[in-house]
Order: C-alpha cells, then structure tokens, then sequence
C-alpha cells in the first residue's frame, strides 16, 4: 500500500478538476490529481467536446442565462418550501430539499462566469465567439480556441508548472473521515494495490455516470442503454458521486435525466452530430412520424426531440431530406458525421437500403405532402410554415419531400453526461441530508447536480470552471484555518 499526504486532493481531470487543481495550488496548497485514465487520455469530457459557452461576451454571460435555468429549475415546486432552504443561515439544518434548483448557486454561477474566463486565459486558454453547428439558435455562444482539447492541454500544463502531482490510472473508491465526518483522506485502487491519500480537502469532480451501465441502469428508467457522446464519457462511471453518497450527502438534478445529442450511430467519432433534422422528417423503424421535427430553433429543441428517438423501437430514428433541404445555407454545418448519408433516387430504394417498410415509408411522405401548404420559407429563422390537418404537426420548414435523390442518416440518442448529481452551495460544498456542508468535501462539475427536465445549453464545461476554481479557492482555504 503506498500513502500520500496533500493540502487537497483532487478526483478527476476535466475542466473542473484542473481548474480546481489550478486554483488550489495558486492559493498556496499542495494539490494532487487522481485520475482514473492514463496520461495523454485524460480530462473525461473535456477533451472532446468543442466547448460551447453561454456567454454574450468573454466576460458577461448570455442574456437568457438565468432566466432560463429558472424556467428548467424543477417540478411543481412547492415555493414556500424553496425559500426555507434558500433563507436558511449557512450550515443551519433545513430538513428539506424541493427537488429543484437552488437560485443562489445559479447566481453565483452567472456572476464569476466572466472572471473564470478570464482567469483561464491566465492560463494559456484563448476564447473567442464561436461558429457553432446551430442553423437557428436562440442565445448567443463563445468557445475556446481548439475546443475542450485546449482546455485541459493549457490546464494540464498550468497545473504541472504550478507542483501539482497527477496520479493517473488510479481510482478513488472511498472517502476517509473521522468520527466527526470531518474529510481525512481518501483510498484509491492503482494498477499496483491500493494507495491512501491524506488530506483535509477532496474535491469531487470526476463525472457524471454514463460510463456505468450498472447506474444508468438504475437510474435512467429508458431501459435501454444510451452510449457515451464520446470517447471520454465511458470513464465517467460514478464513483464521485457515490463514494459522497455513502457519506449521506444530499442529490440535485434529475438522475432519471441525461443530456442527449442526436448522433449517428455508424459513426465512432465523438459528437458526430445530427443536427440538421428540422428540414426534413424522422421516422422509426415502422417508417412513421413520431414527433413534431421543428417545433422550435434547432439549439433549443434537439434535446427532447433526440430523448424521443430513445423510445422508439431500437432506439433509432431516420431523417430523411430530399435535394430541397441542400438550399438552406450552412445545412452542412448541421452534420457532424464523417459518414456519406444513404442515398436513393426514390423512396422504395430508400426504405430498402434503410430496412424500412416501403409501403408504410410511402405513405407517411405522402400524407405529410399533402398536408404541406403554400408560404415562404426561411430556413434561417423560425418561418411558422406549418403543416396543415396532421395529427403530429411539423411547425416550421414543412416543405413536400419530393425532389429526388433522396437522402437520409441513422439518428441514435447519445448520452453527453447525467444530470444526477451532489447538491451543494455557493462555495461548491457538498452538503448533507439535513443542509449542513461536510467539512472538507466539495465537489464540482457533472459530479455536482444543477440540471432538472432539460439542459440549459452550453453551460456544461462553464459550469465546470466556474465551481472547479471556486472549490479550489475554498479548499485551499481549509489549510490556512487549520
């Protein structure tokens, strides 16, 4: 068994870690990283994803950024129940949760989401605004030069040039503490045995789950198993959050809920995306409609829109476009897969070559061009160009499929990260059953929980930095008290 002793230990190296890491060790502590990926492989998410941020400018997020976590922050929450455990003195009991968001993390979000940004370009990482694959958008995004890679290179080396220790390939599996539950340490497995890492801090960021189809399993109640949007997701397998768990912390965000991307399965590249289903119809394996394609701006939409394909037979859905979706300027912009749509120059070949019924696929595409209607058609904005007399409407861009060849790809619903998650402050504590903040545990990142019925976009990998530098701040912190 080998034994470590650090001011603060750090689970996992994604944005919230590193930026944990980065921010203890400016604060004078002596930090190391556990990291359950070799080196090179790490920073989970991260490390693939193109970074979007929802921010109107480096250093002011975008107009609708609280407004609309508060229109996603619960269910029929009982309000009086919400402003107990919001008005509650720090560390008083509350003995209540509502399953719903707490504002006052929401706030603290939004306000230090400038100062990150500009903290990391301390660090190396440049932002500018980003040319994102939305044709229609409803916000406004920034993004780091190189995407998510560029993060965790600059980070990873801020990090090393700051003493910080990376112990990859090891896992941590269970938090240490003594009688009072104060953090003391925390056990990691490593390819060699079992190593203790003593210290008075630990900062939860290694993830959300949906590497774990054990807890997908349990927790997600599709019953069917939706693969990791990248390469980086299948090392998130949960420990995080359940080693704080076992302690008795306290959830937030919805665990039957994760963030999904329509992708194409055929693909292996991360987040080969499909975004651009708006201008044409999705159907099953039955060759049938079953959802309204457009009924809002592509960024807004595509998430239960791709949650509705997980429920059809297999799991998988067909968008099928003909030559007219090829006029919509940047519709290329919109697919992100290296791999050629399959192609026909009728639809009795297309149901062939996609396995689909040909007579139902038939039929579905006439009665959607019959009840295709004469409008102008914008396929830059929301045109209202409706269908009209279907039961499941399509609401923009209905336009008769009709101009051969015909193409269409293969949509999955790919899970980017679970919005299940610890609950905890301002200060990125992790907070217990009753409210109270567990002395020297924090966490930050997916492993935190602040997503309830849909992901309030682009505001993953910020959340990530935010409350990764803000745990670090804080849990340096602990070293000077003691």
């Amino acid at each position: 068994m080998s034994e470590y002793t650090y001011d603060v230990v750090v689970l996992g190296s994604g944005v919230a870690g590193l930026c944990a890491a980065v921010s203890a060790a400016e604060s004078g502590a002596g930090v190391a990283i556990v990291e359950r990926a070799r080196e090179g492989e790490h920073g989970g998410n991260t490390r693939y994803t193109e970074a979007f941020l929802r921010m109107k400018s480096l250093t002011e997020v975008s107009e609708d950024f609280e407004d609309r976590f508060a229109s996603e922050s619960g269910y029929h929450v009982d309000e009086q129940l919400l402003l107990e455990a919001t008005s509650r003195a720090a560390g008083e009991r509350t003995g209540v949760f509502p399953p719903s968001l707490d504002p006052e993390v929401i706030s603290v979000f939004a306000d230090s989401a400038g100062a990150t940004l500009e903290w990391m370009q301390g660090a190396g990482v440049r932002f500018g605004p980003a040319d994102t694959p939305f044709i229609t958008a409803s916000t406004t995004r920034f993004a780091p030069v190189g995407g998510g890679l560029a993060i965790v290179e600059a980070m990873t080396a801020r990090a090393k040039e700051l003493g910080v220790t990376f112990h990859f390939e090891t896992t941590g599996t269970r938090l240490l503490t003594d009688e009072s539950q104060r953090i003391i340490g925390l056990v990691a497995r490593t390819v060699d045995g079992v190593s203790t890492f003593h210290t008075g801090a630990v900062i939860l960021a290694s993830g959300g789950f949906e590497g774990n189809p054990e807890m997908l399993a349990r927790y997600i109640p599709s019953g069917r198993f939706a693969r990791p949007v990248a390469r980086g997701g299948y090392y998130n397998k949960g420990e995080g959050i359940q080693m704080a768990l076992d302690l008795g912390a306290a959830t937030s965000g919805d665990f039957n809920l994760f963030h999904a991307e329509p992708v194409d399965p055929r693909s292996s590249e991360p987040e080969a995306a499909i975004f651009s289903f708006g201008y044409g119809i999705l159907v099953n394996r039955r060759g049938s409609r079953f959802v309204d394609e457009a009924t809002g701006t592509s960024d807004a939409t595509y998430e239960a829109i791709t949650r509705r394909i997980l429920e059809e037979p297999g799991g998988i859905a067909y968008s099928i476009f003909d030559q007219g979706a090829l006029d919509v300027p940047g519709f290329g912009r919109g697919i992100r897969t290296e791999k050629a749509p399959v192609t026909a120059d009728n639809l009795e070949q297309l149901a062939d070559k996609l396995g689909l019924p040909a007579i139902v696929l038939a039929a579905t595409v006439a009665e959607f061009n019959a009840s295709c209607v004469a409008g102008d058609f914008d396929g830059l904005h929301l045109d209202g160009l409706a269908t009209d007399g279907l039961a499941l409407p399509k609401s923009n861009w209905a336009r008769p499929l009709e101009r051969g060849p015909f193409f269409a790809y293969p949509v999955m619903s790919a899970n980017v990260f679970t919005f299940g998650g610890l609950r905890v402050d301002q200060s990125a504590r992790v907070l217990d059953a009753d409210g109270v903040a567990f002395d020297g545990l924090f966490a930050a990142g997916e492993t935190m929980g602040i997503y309830y019925g849909s992901y309030t976009g682009s505001t993953s990998v910020l959340r990530g930095a935010v409350f990764g530098r803000i745990s670090g701040e804080r849990a340096a912190a602990l070293r000077a008290a003691r």
